[in-house]
């Protein structure tokens, strides 16, 4: 994965020492090579509204929105104690399987909250090839993948408790785990929970043929 940097002024300088500060080789945009052993999404803020009936509505995020940070142009502002940095991240090489952490608790001083966000996404055929920087696609033949697990948590961050749904790649079918119990499941149900933790299968050429043909 590529790793573009770029500090930014203090917001409260002046606009003119802003438009100094920029020309210095400090502010100027890095970038470096990372390997990685997931994926981190973040959701956007999730306020929860409750429309004419007085019910509370969830609100809901397409897959594709949050994996736009790695799309080699998505700018987010990363705040430290001292500094704030604009960063924008590029994919350069797909694995086997992949792993999204889904990040749906942040922490303060005070207590950890979750975000509720319902991410929707398919359970097959999700391509990633545009998230690739443009020189290695030619590399990678195939950068279709399918989700083969989804650890999902239930209720509040300091109460909640995890389920998982597992594909049984010999039948095909889902399969929902938790703690001693396992249930059969509907692929579409999967969908609607608060997803956490998802593992994703790069299809092979065969795979792959079959489902074009």
């Amino acid at each position: 994965m590529r790793i573009f940097t770029k500090k930014l002024p203090h917001p409260d300088l002046p606009a003119e020492e802003k438009a100094q500060l920029l020309l210095n080789a400090e502010y100027q945009e890095t970038m470096v090579e990372s390997t990685f052993m997931y994926l981190t999404l973040d959701l956007p803020t999730a306020p929860l509204y409750k429309d004419e009936k007085e019910q509370l509505i969830i609100p809901q995020v397409p897959l594709f929105s949050i994996l736009a940070k790695f799309n080699g142009a998505t700018e987010k502002e990363y705040k430290t104690y001292k500094e704030n940095f604009l960063k924008r991240f590029q994919l350069t090489k797909l694995p086997p399987y992949l792993i999204f952490c889904i990040k749906r608790f942040t922490k303060n001083n005070f207590f950890v909250e979750k975000n509720p966000t319902i991410v929707n996404f398919p359970i097959t055929n999700v391509d990633l090839r545009e998230y690739l920087s443009e020189e290695v696609q030619a590399a990678h033949s195939n950068t279709t993948y399918d989700l083969i697990a989804n650890i999902v948590h239930d209720g509040k961050p300091s109460e909640g408790s995890y389920r998982i749904h597992v594909l049984h790649h010999g039948t095909g079918k889902w399969y929902e785990l938790q703690d001693l119990q396992v249930t059969d499941i509907l692929p579409q149900m999967i969908t609607l929970s608060e997803a956490y933790i998802q593992i994703w299968k790069r299809r092979e050429e065969d795979e792959t043929n079959q489902q074009g043909a």
